[in-house]
Parts: structure tokens; C-alpha cells; sequence
């Protein structure tokens, strides 16, 4: 057994989003239950069943200890992990993501949007979330679509209940004890930063980055930045990659 790095994507894409901060044979990027290239879960993705997931994609990989690294949904999922295995992780990296659950209003539009796409398919594929900047770059806007357009009208449905459904985890911030870094970018227009920024004040010592000018997938639009950041961490750490 090995330490590693565990990456979590974001909804409603898959691990080809991970492409830059791939390090090498103790990165692990599992696609989670539905997404890209990995079987259902069943019509519900909850958090609890997708960081089930990124274990046994941990596990399979050989990772004893491991920094976990979410963005979005994956911060989610990452709350999960350190619950259900906090034991295991080295360290966190929580990017434009955020501790609460969903509003009432908002839970009710996840699921809306899951009754939707079960009776019209994939319909992100043509809309998808404002995932980018206004300002981002085609080429880069055309590969997310292509990313979101990839993904199966089940696999959105089933992760789109899984979220409004997820537990409150803002009690869990003050019992994280591993060193954290908290990401967010000016130009998010899903989860705002003020939603973002709080969570570095309740964790214990934990580290604030916001990156300029860039939209909700910071990985994507910030890829040298996010990647030294993430670099950095992990030496941090204590783990090699």
C-alpha cells in the first residue's frame, strides 16, 4: 500500500476533467457511479454511495493514505469520504464547492430537473450549467459541452437526487484536523464564492485561494494555477507523488 492523490469531479461531467492534475500511478480520478465509463449506482447516486466508490477506486489502486481533492459535486462526495474514512485522508482540497445542503427551493429543482431528463434525455447537452466565465474561451467552452453531452440522462437524474438529498455538512468543518485548502474564483457563477469562503474560517487552519477571472470548473480554466496550488498541497501533506 502507497499514499496517493484521490480527485473527485464535478456534476455533470466525468474524470476526463481531471486531465492536467493527473500525477501519475497514485493519482487516482474515478469516474463516479453513472458518469463516463462506470455502472449505474440505481436511479438514486447518493454522496454516501459515490465516496463508496472513490474507497474501492482507492483501494484497487493500492492507496493506503490519500489527500482527496473535490470540486462541486466532488466536494460533496468529499465530505463522504471524510466521514465514512477520515482515517485515510491526508489532507483536503475543497474547490468551489460548499457545506450546506440544498435550500428547499433548491432540492425541488434537482429534482425537477431528474423527472425531466428521464422523460426528454440528456437536455444539459444543449443548456449545460454556466460551468465557465462568460468570457471563457470557445474551444474550452465546446469541450465541456462535449464532456456534459457524454454523460447519460440517467446518470444526471440519479446524481441530480443524490444532491438534494445529501446531509447538511457544515457541523463536520470544525472536526476536519488534516491540512485543507479551500478554493474558489471570482467569476463562479454556480456556487458563489461567499458560499465558498466561509468553510476556510470554520476549519481548523485551513488555507483561502481565490482565483481571478475565472468560472466554477477552476481546474479547467486556471489549469497552471490550480495545478501548482494542488502541488503544493500535497507536498504540504506529506505525501509524494
Amino acid at each position: 500500500m502507497t499514499d496517493g492523490l484521490l480527485l473527485v469531479h464535478a456534476f455533470p461531467l466525468d474524470a476526463r476533467m481531471w486531465e492536467r492534475q493527473r500525477f501519475g500511478a497514485t493519482t487516482v480520478a474515478p469516474d463516479l457511479p453513472g458518469f463516463g465509463m462506470a455502472p449505474s449506482a440505481g436511479p438514486t447516486m447518493t454522496m454516501a454511495l459515490a465516496a463508496e466508490r472513490c474507497l474501492e477506486a482507492a483501494d484497487a489502486a493500492g492507496l493506503e493514505r490519500f489527500v482527496v481533492c473535490g470540486l462541486s459535486m466532488g466536494g460533496y462526495v468529499t465530505f463522504e469520504l471524510w466521514r465514512q474514512a477520515g482515517g485515510r485522508v491526508a489532507g483536503l482540497v475543497l474547490a468551489n464547492t460548499r457545506a450546506g445542503a440544498d435550500t428547499p427551493e433548491g432540492a425541488a429543482g434537482r429534482r425537477d430537473l431528474a423527472d425531466r431528463v428521464r422523460r426528454e434525455g440528456n437536455v444539459l447537452a444543449n443548456n449545460p450549467p454556466p460551468l465557465l466565465a462568460e468570457h471563457a474561451p470557445e474551444e474550452l467552452q465546446q469541450r465541456v459541452r462535449g464532456w456534459v453531452a457524454d454523460q447519460s440522462a440517467d446518470a444526471i437524474a440519479a446524481a441530480s437526487l443524490g444532491m438534494a438529498e445529501r446531509v447538511d455538512s457544515t457541523g463536520d468543518l470544525a472536526t476536519i484536523d488534516v491540512p485543507t485548502l479551500v478554493i474558489t474564483s471570482d467569476g463562479d457563477r454556480l456556487i458563489a464564492p461567499d458560499l465558498t469562503t466561509p468553510m476556510a474560517d470554520q476549519i481548523p487552519d485551513a488555507r483561502l485561494e481565490v482565483l481571478p477571472g475565472v468560472g466554477h470548473l477552476t481546474n479547467i480554466e486556471a489549469p497552471d494555477r490550480f495545478t501548482a496550488l494542488l502541488r503544493d498541497h500535497v507536498a504540504a501533506c506529506g505525501i509524494r507523488l
